[in-house]
């Protein structure tokens, strides 16, 4: 790219040259005698065959110049993506939870392939155009100086009306970040399979598509008014630059009429000018675009600059063994909430031991688990694993510690055995565990009948795709928490809600029996799964208000067992 912007800052003002050369050849043969006719024709075949050599290789070197920015555009756009995907790993659960930092990883998306080229591309072009204007400087130097000097200013107003028209537009921008987002997410619950069976139920197609044209309306009215000043202004000051050119145009005209310059001199300074003016204006353009570029950029370096806290933990070992998983006085407040989610919660959970968690939704058991996780970190408290702090764990070691089934687990458009085997990365290949896996998340009964068994796609995203049903993605979610054979905690978050009684109990006792030497983690509405811990626990806003085996419980004539009748009743 730097050899072709050369080359093209050049050749113009060559070209403008030999073409002046040209012309006072033709001239001067008109005026000489048609003896010497064959030396002039010589003379103007040169100049002739040098035009078209320089036209060839400017030629050339623009395409050149378009071929390595093809090349550069996709390796530029897929380097600036994976950067943004890279820094989105470090990221914690908080920054997605949070909708202004979550409006910067939008806006560094929104552009991140097209801008950075853009900046590089307009850093050559207006190298380019430097090269252009200091070499069409040397030749109308000669002229006078007066002409480089209009040329350069003729430029400047309509350079200072875009700049300020570009910040305009970028402040715009980024103001509407979270408008949209919101179409984005509009497109999202109008043309994805998960949300039309409600919009059309609801018939809430209009009352969205409303919404949607209304935020466009709202965007349209802004960037119309902006487009028409915009244009107006540019208007104007283009007017400038005409006038400025062909002010310079008659300028040179009265001087070869007066014998100041040759016909053909005063061919190549109009030529001259010309050029120069379309460099200054493209010059000036290329400055403007790149302050809108690193304006623009300014979106992708604030989210790449974002600090995140350093997972600081290096130990892969705790020194109690046997000690399992404690929680110390531990709260944790959600950010922009005044309420605790948990408030000092106390627990120890013993190897081997199986806990049950209940309580009304948005009592905290979920986020207890998120804690147990390290998606988040304590308020205050401590959590130790094996008598070590979660702060001093290894964080790939600590995740590989634990097998988490949430209730709100992903639907992966991934054919069968790879949806389970990602449950443990690095057998995703081992179809034996798949195997296993499934079978303990009974799984199998409905794989084998799958039009080709582990190897079917699923969802509805892909070709040939197989949609299940919510049972059946959640015995595959299911499969794929127990293929974490190496997990001495497995916890499932509601992991029966859409399965059949039967299918459960089958399910819990393939549980007790993985689970034997293990923490298990129960949490569920389902008192038929939760009696069956060795230890339960019932939340009351961010509390543990109770605890205690099933009997216990029930004998206390507390929370637990008044929810546990009023299910009971349903039953009977």
């Amino acid at each position: 790219m730097a050899i072709s912007t050369l080359v093209t800052g050049v050749v113009p003002a060559a070209i403008a040259s030999v073409g002046g050369l040209f012309v006072d050849a033709v001239a001067n043969s008109l005026q000489q005698n048609a003896n010497d006719f064959s030396d002039f024709r010589q003379e103007v075949l040169i100049y002739v065959l040098i035009e078209l050599g320089l036209v060839l290789l400017l030629t050339a070197s623009q395409r050149l110049n378009m071929l390595c920015q093809s090349i550069l555009r996709a390796l530029l756009g897929n380097k600036i993506n994976v950067m943004i995907l890279e820094k989105a790993l470090t990221l914690e659960l908080g920054h997605f939870e949070d909708s202004e930092y979550y409006d910067k990883l939008v806006r560094a998306r929104r552009e991140a392939s097209s801008r950075p080229l853009s900046l590089i591309v307009k850093t050559f072009d207006l190298f380019r155009d430097v090269i252009t204007l200091v070499t069409i400087g040397i030749f109308l130097f000669q002229f006078s100086a007066w002409a480089s000097i209009l040329l350069l200013i003729a430029g400047v107003p309509a350079f200072a009306a875009e700049n300020k028209f570009s910040g305009e537009a970028f402040r715009n921008q980024r103001r509407r970040s979270a408008e949209r987002r919101l179409q984005v997410y509009l497109e999202m619950v109008l043309t994805r399979e998960d949300g039309v069976k409600e919009v059309k139920l609801f018939q809430l197609g209009k009352h969205f598509l409303k919404r949607y044209i209304d935020i466009f309306n709202r965007i349209y009215r802004e960037d119309k008014s902006l487009v028409l000043r915009r244009t107006a202004w540019g208007y104007i000051f283009g007017l400038l630059a005409s006038l400025s050119f062909y002010f310079a145009y008659g300028w040179v005209g009265f001087s070869a009429i007066l014998g100041v310059i040759t016909i053909g001199q005063m061919t190549m300074y109009i030529a001259q000018f010309r050029i120069g003016q379309n460099a200054v204006t493209s010059s000036l353009t290329a400055i403007n675009g790149m302050y809108e570029d690193n304006l623009y950029l300014s979106n992708l370096d604030e989210y790449m600059n974002h600090e995140v806290p350093e997972l600081s933990g290096t130990k892969t070992y705790g020194p109690i063994r046997g000690d399992g998983v404690r929680f110390e006085d531990v709260s944790f407040i959600y950010p922009g909430s005044a309420k605790p989610a948990l408030d000092k919660i106390s627990i120890h959970i013993k190897p081997g031991e199986s806990l049950a968690i209940v309580g009304e939704n948005g009592s905290g058991k979920t986020t207890l688990i998120k804690l147990l996780t390290r998606l988040y970190k304590p308020t205050s408290g401590r959590i130790f694993l094996e008598g070590l702090d979660l702060e001093e764990w290894d964080i790939d070691v600590l995740r590989k510690k634990v097998g988490v089934i949430f209730q709100d687990f992903n639907r992966y458009q991934l054919v069968v055995g790879e949806n389970i085997g990602i449950g443990d990365i690095k057998d995703t290949d081992d179809l034996e565990r798949v195997q296993e896996a499934a079978q303990k998340g009974m799984a199998d009964s409905f794989i084998k009948d799958l039009p080709d068994a582990y190897s079917t796609q699923l969802g509805a995203w892909f070709k040939n795709g197989k949609e299940l049903s919510g049972g059946q993605w959640q015995k595959i979610a299911l499969s794929r928490a127990f293929m974490r054979k190496s997990a001495d905690i497995l916890v499932l978050d509601e992991p029966t809600a859409a399965i059949d009684a039967k299918a459960e109990a089958e399910i819990f006792a393939h549980f007790r029996e993985l689970t034997k030497n293990r923490i298990s983690i129960i949490i569920s509405h389902r008192f038929s799964t939760v009696r069956m811990a060795d230890h339960i626990i019932v939340f009351e806003k961010g509390r543990v208000v109770e605890e205690g085996s099933h009997p216990e419980l029930i004998d206390k004539k507390g929370i637990y067992e008044n929810l546990f009748e009023l299910q009971a009743q349903g039953y009977k």
